[in-house]
């Protein structure tokens, strides 16, 4: 006869996984498949989101996410310029959450040579082995669409972190 206290801790374990798989999306899970987490600083999600998707910092390694930082002064046209502690204080979140943070090791930089610093996430070899041969010039042509920068656009959870075509 099975013992119905053993029945019941095994069910509280089971809750728990259940429970734990839930939350460990939103918790900081990184590059796993087509999941980065998003942005948590505050500052960043507030003054990136402000013109654009603010891109998940495992999307880029540590030297572009510098080079984008230091040049907001032209930042793809526009002036973005911010004040030191801003700029210092989203530059040390997207640095320390980068592709190639010791935390996150993720794929995106794969295939990607080191005295390359892409200001793209379009640029990377990551980025061209998801989508060249899947979707054509024409669907970025698309007014819906507008660039490659408009994740959104075919990535419906993209501003969460998921980047899933299916």
């Amino acid at each position: 006869m099975t013992n119905p206290r053993y029945f019941l801790i095994g069910a509280g374990v089971a809750a728990a996984i259940a429970a734990a798989a839930i939350v460990l999306p939103a918790a900081g899970v990184r590059a796993e498949g087509d999941f980065f987490a998003p942005v948590a600083e505050p500052t960043t999600l507030k003054e990136c989101s402000a013109c654009h998707m603010a891109y998940p910092a495992g999307l880029l390694p540590a030297r572009s996410w510098r080079a984008v930082m230091g040049g907001l002064n032209d930042h793809f046209g526009e002036n973005a310029s911010l004040d030191a502690k801003m700029t210092a204080t989203i530059t040390d979140y997207l640095v320390a959450n980068a592709a190639d943070a010791k935390t996150n090791r993720s794929k995106v930089t794969r295939g990607l040579d080191a005295a390359v610093t892409p200001l793209r996430i379009s640029d990377l070899p990551w980025w061209h082995r998801e989508h060249d041969g899947e979707v054509g010039p024409k669907a970025f042509a698309n007014p819906k669409v507008g660039s490659r920068a408009n994740c959104g656009a075919c990535h419906a959870g993209a501003a969460k972190g998921y980047f899933e075509d299916d």
